[in-house]
């Protein structure tokens, strides 16, 4: 079931919306998800991530310095309250107009202010035929931020990834749908909790989901 949501207002107004990409071509970012660290803080190693935060001045990216990722046990029950610590993102990858197309599409469709902190979480989740990858082991939930965007790079070899969005956690979802390659998926994250279904291989041998997830505020500190 697909539902978007349209409001009135201007300001912090939206609650989701899909939008396909067209000016970004998701094969660009490929290269750069080969090279991604395993995030150390979940347990099985099939999932990858870098992490950096920006600001938005025009239409430049300013690089923001090295930060620790936080959030409470309140949002997040299984890594609430640890200080994390990933990798940055590669500067060719930043140096990508796609990339900086990306998160001005980001910026522009949440009407972010223009001091507002952006986190980009480049993320890859890897299965196999013995190993599920779980885009989302934390469950049903939000980030405790404003607004999240997920962007779709890749899906290969995979079944499963659904995204879902939910007004609460026992309730049935609003919005299900697999996000394909160059598709932005902007989310409230005030208004709603999110997931997204594991994944396993179509067929024998590997399979990868790989997105980049956009927050503001970025959730980093120093």
């Amino acid at each position: 079931m697909q539902t978007v949501w349209e409001s009135t207002e201007l300001e912090y107004a939206f609650l989701f919306t899909l939008r396909k990409v067209n000016s970004i071509n998701p094969e660009g970012f490929k290269p750069f998800f080969h090279n991604l660290p395993v995030d150390p803080y979940i347990k099985g190693n099939y999932r990858l991530r870098r992490l950096s935060r920006f600001t938005v001045s025009g239409n430049e990216l300013i690089k923001l310095p090295h930060g620790y990722l936080f959030q409470s046990k309140t949002y997040n029950p299984l890594l609430g309250d640890v200080k994390r610590e990933f990798a940055e993102l590669e500067d060719s990858m930043i140096e990508l107009d796609i990339f900086k197309k990306m998160v001005l599409a980001f910026s522009d469709s949440s009407k972010l202010h223009p001091e507002a902190e952006i986190g980009v979480h480049q993320i890859r989740t890897i299965c196999s035929a013995e190993n599920m990858g779980n885009p989302a082991p934390e469950g049903i939930h939000q980030d405790g931020t404003d607004f999240i965007g997920i962007f779709s790079v890749a899906r290969e070899n995979i079944q499963g990834g659904e995204t879902h969005l939910y007004t609460a956690k026992k309730e049935k979802p609003v919005f299900s749908k697999v996000l394909h390659p160059g598709e932005l998926l902007l989310v409230n994250d005030h208004e709603f909790f999110h997931f997204t279904t594991p994944i396993k291989p179509q067929i024998d041998g590997l399979g990868i989901r790989d997105v980049f997830v956009l927050t503001s505020p970025s959730l980093l500190t120093e």
